[in-house]
């Protein structure tokens, strides 16, 4: 009778899992195959022939262009991914520890705000602050700090990691509060009592604690950051590509799909090494808790 109710469920629940799971499989499956197999098809002028050949991968791990703009796209995804984490967690601390219970509410619901607006939007204010005759200027002009314009502002990496890390600021900051809630107040206190100052405790209990949420940050933020499109181009005048501004370039600009293909599934692979590799993190530090 309860092997008999047990499939019962189980068929229920196959049949409530249906609809999602064939719509996520044909929205997310059927385009990252599509990319996937014409990775190793062959360039035409104007068509792809349908041969196959690893020639388009032969030339993302050879080609010095690429190599570079790979690397920077790291390189710039990992520090807003620094920058980020470490400006969320005071604020996530802050909310969590010091503002009384119910406030937290609103003080989440302040964090919220920049989402009601667009992210282009955001990003072309940012353009707005730091351009040549952006508030920046202005203000450090008008006080006399300043007889020029800063022109080295704009236009460059540390721009671009503004911009990025303002954006994806919530995104950092929810996980972190979420992962400071579920810390047991007794612990800390306990930690005091035997004679821990505040700061070792925060060191030896807190932070252990928090580290789930604080790689769960670092994978919210590190995944949609090397993939921006629009920061590079926007902030960055084009002049600084990140490996989706060359992938854009191959698909659309050159018509070199198989190529633009065979970078994107290179992007997505080291993304998931990334993210498989704080995950075993994320475990490791579940296990010690």
């Amino acid at each position: 009778m309860a092997g008999r109710r047990l499939d019962a469920e189980g068929r229920a629940g196959l049949a409530l899992i249906s609809p999602p799971l064939l719509f996520a499989l044909l929205i997310l499956a059927a385009p990252l195959l599509t990319i996937l197999a014409t990775s190793f098809l062959t360039d035409g002028y104007l068509e792809i022939i349908r041969e196959l050949t690893l020639a388009n991968y032969a030339q993302v791990f050879t080609d010095p262009i690429v190599r570079v703009v790979m690397l920077r796209s790291l390189g710039v995804a990992a520090m807003v991914t620094l920058v980020t984490v470490v400006l969320a967690f005071p604020v996530a601390y802050y909310v969590s520890f010091h503002v009384r219970p119910e406030r937290k509410a609103m003080w989440l619901f302040l964090i919220t705000i920049p989402f009601w607006t667009s992210y282009l939007i955001r990003v072309f204010l940012w353009k707005v602050i730091l351009g040549f005759n952006g508030v920046v200027n202005t203000t450090l002009t008008g006080l006399g700090i300043i007889d020029a314009p800063l022109t080295f502002i704009l236009y460059n990496v540390n721009s671009i990691v503004i911009t990025l890390a303002h954006a994806y600021a919530p995104f950092a900051i929810l996980p972190i509060f979420i992962a400071l809630e579920k810390i047991d107040r007794s612990l800390l206190e306990a930690g005091r009592d035997l004679g821990e100052s505040r700061l070792m405790t925060f060191w030896r209990v807190t932070l252990p604690l928090a580290m789930p949420g604080v790689i769960a940050a670092v994978l919210i933020v590190f995944i949609p950051t090397i993939g921006d499109y629009v920061t590079p181009e926007v902030i960055g005048g084009g002049k600084i590509p990140m490996i989706a501004n060359l992938i854009q370039v191959q698909m659309l600009a050159l018509d070199n799909r198989p190529l633009g293909s065979a970078l994107a599934v290179t992007t997505m692979l080291i993304v998931a090494l990334v993210s498989i590799l704080f995950l075993a993190l994320n475990r490791r530090f579940l296990r010690g808790r």
